[in-house]
């Protein structure tokens, strides 16, 4: 897999002081991405067991409350198993902060793949934005999305309940 950059203190994606890892490569190319260098899949650098380290210790402070994974397309097939393998390396090293991530799939999709990286994934996230970017449905109030067709979706609890259960992204 290939990543774009790490922020190493972001307060824009996720609650509290996080580290984000934004990976390379994204076939949805929407209209008015934020953040379009991230669609080639051949951009970036190589995520070594380096980087995974650096990663990894940059979330070492008690100040970061967790790790936030963007893109790029974290859930596209070409990053998925190195992105498990982060996830387990983080929620191993810390277990009591949360990961969140960014997808351009809805987690209905992603569900109906009987992928097993996702299903890795989803014992180890905490929360998940979903859904592709929509220039017609986009909104600045909200808090972790751009458009309204989004979701924020608490993972964990969604599995605990066998229900989707999402949160309110309106800044009021």
């Amino acid at each position: 897999m290939r990543y774009n950059k790490i922020r190493k203190m972001d307060i824009s994606n996720g609650e509290g002081i996080r580290v984000s890892l934004f990976v390379q490569g994204c076939e949805f190319h929407c209209k008015n991405c934020f953040n379009p260098e991230t669609w080639n899949f051949e951009g970036g650098k190589e995520f070594t067991t380096e980087t995974m380290k650096t990663l990894i210790d940059l979330c070492s402070s008690d100040t970061i409350k967790g790790l936030s994974i963007l893109g790029g397309e974290p859930m596209h097939p070409n990053n998925r198993e190195t992105v498990v393998d982060i996830m387990r390396a983080f929620k191993y090293h810390y277990p009591e902060k949360t990961i969140w991530m960014w997808t351009g799939y809805k987690i209905e999709d992603l569900l109906n793949e009987d992928d097993e990286d996702v299903k890795s994934m989803l014992i180890y996230l905490d929360y998940l934005v979903d859904g592709r970017f929509q220039e017609d449905k986009k909104d600045l109030r909200l808090k972790w999305a751009g458009s309204t067709n989004q979701r924020w979706i608490d993972i964990q609890e969604s599995m605990k309940q066998g229900i989707l259960v999402t949160k309110d992204m309106l800044n009021k």
